[in-house]
């Protein structure tokens, strides 16, 4: 039987489509769809995190803890829908450390509301510490503290809280997506504010907060780690 030549071509164009999906697919080590889908590798955490309220669909994938994407379609209502990122336990006093750096490069979408942050913990979860790198029509919680130049970057730094925990926000004055970061010299120079104390760093997380996409847009992360000692 002769096919028609428009019904050729999207026949053509779903195969070609169905083969692009099974050759990403195949592509990744790990994806999920579930909303808290997690994978343990290489001794760090990645999650999907699709925490939000009136959050739509997102699946992560990832072939190491450094270097997975997520595929993401968030509706354009307030707040953050998700927060895919990769996580890295250290449960170590400040006072007991004698560096935590961590080198990230990663890849944005050109339009949506986000933000490409670290959000830092206490083994307590008592205090966050945000260092976002870059954003898009999105802002931190708070107010405005100052201006820092600390762990090799200039920020507005900004503190406020959000009903649970005391947060951090430090805001890069210009937007990278790839940058060297000194943790412990952020830690320390809040420590030295005397806005907390010697607290025990708890988990190191680099991902996206994601609070709107327009249809569905990748979010990817190239290459990421974290060193301490």
């Amino acid at each position: 039987m002769r096919i028609p030549r428009a019904m050729g071509l999207v026949l053509l164009a779903t195969i070609s489509a169905v083969a692009l999906t099974a050759t990403s697919a195949a592509a990744a080590t790990w994806t999920s769809s579930d909303r808290f889908g997690n994978w343990n590798n290489g001794g760090y955490t990645v999650y999907n995190n699709v925490w939000g309220s009136g959050a739509g669909p997102q699946t992560i994938s990832a072939n190491s803890f450094s270097n997975w994407w997520v595929d993401t379609n968030q509706p354009n209502t307030n707040g953050v829908k998700s927060y895919p990122n990769s996580s890295k336990t250290i449960n170590v006093p400040l006072s007991s450390l004698n560096h935590v750096t961590s080198n990230v490069n990663f890849s944005t979408p050109s339009n949506g509301v986000w933000d490409a942050a670290y959000d830092i913990w206490d083994s307590n979860n008592a205090f966050e510490t945000m260092l976002w790198l870059n954003e898009r029509i999105a802002g931190p919680l708070g107010t405005k503290q100052t201006t820092a130049t600390v762990g090799g970057s200039t920020w507005s730094v900004f503190s406020g809280s959000n009903g649970s925990n005391k947060v951090f926000s430090f805001v890069r004055t210009s937007g990278t997506n790839s940058n060297t970061v000194d943790i412990l010299a952020v830690l320390k120079w809040i420590e030295a504010r005397g806005w907390f104390g010697n607290i025990t760093l708890g988990k190191v997380q680099f991902g996206f907060e994601i609070s709107a996409t327009n249809g569905t847009q990748r979010y990817q992360v190239n290459s990421y780690s974290v060193s301490n000692g």
